[in-house]
């Protein structure tokens, strides 16, 4: 739970509305998920039901985190000032223990790789993405004291870097032995995963690039929301496309 700053209307409204786009975003693509597994083969339905899973998990916790920012905030004299309630942040760190190792299940469950190479890979990618939102979580509240929000930062590093590494030297191998346009989207969906992971450490360093804390706290929530939507609803849609492009490659497509 973070100390909270007096807000300006703009900078309120700026993390009201965002906020509320990614409860719609999630929403949306938690019906969408469900009903495109029916146009896939069967053996890449579960990679589907996962990305349902992952933004259904997700909009729970933007509805948690939406009513926890709102009663927080109390608007007096034209600026929006905390309420006494607290801000409970760690819905967003609950959400991401859950949804972030879904995430890598995803991706390994729509290639349908051998089971003792998927369960291998899975085991490693979960314990470090664990690892990884563990050990960020206990820096995340620290917007004050800044040596240890970096230890912590340096610490949750660690794990994302081995991820990275899985992700790309470990699957690179197994992604050379699909056809030409399905390497083509697990390129582009590996690259939105990363580059949409990297916003999260960006935003993280914020409070320790001396911005100030009002200006931080809106980033970071602003930063961590739309990452959020373009990790969980735009790769989920990749996974579709190569769910998709799988079946038809192995003729598994559902006949209209």
């Amino acid at each position: 739970m973070n100390l909270l700053p007096e807000l300006l209307s703009s900078q309120y409204s700026l993390v009201y509305n965002i906020l509320s786009f990614t409860i719609a975003s999630m929403g949306a693509s938690f019906v969408f998920f469900l009903m495109a597994r029916q146009q896939v083969g069967v053996t890449y339905r579960p990679a589907l039901l996962f990305s349902a899973l992952v933004v259904g998990i997700a909009c729970y916790h933007y509805f948690r985190i939406f009513d926890s920012f709102e009663s927080a905030y109390a608007l007096a004299d034209g600026v929006y000032k905390p309420s006494g309630k607290p801000f409970n942040d760690a819905y967003r760190y609950v959400d991401w223990m859950l949804t972030v190792p879904l995430l890598l299940v995803e991706l390994v469950a729509v290639l349908h790789l051998a089971k003792d190479v998927s369960r291998k890979m899975l085991v490693k990618l979960i314990i470090a993405a664990v690892l990884m939102i563990g050990l960020g979580y206990i820096g995340e509240g620290e917007l004050t004291n800044m040596t240890t929000r970096a230890i912590w930062g340096t610490l949750s590093s660690i794990p994302f870097v081995y991820i990275l590494y899985v992700l790309w030297v470990e699957l690179g191998t197994q992604v050379k032995t699909q056809s030409e346009t399905v390497r083509g989207l697990l390129k582009v969906t590996r690259v939105v995963l990363v580059a949409t992971w990297g916003v999260y450490p960006i935003t993280y360093l914020l409070p320790m690039l001396g911005i100030d804390i009002q200006s931080s706290v809106v980033a970071i929530q602003v930063g961590y929301a739309l990452a959020d939507v373009a990790a969980k609803c735009g790769y989920g849609l990749l996974i579709f496309f190569i769910a998709r492009a799988k079946s038809e490659e192995d003729g598994s497509l559902p006949v209209a």
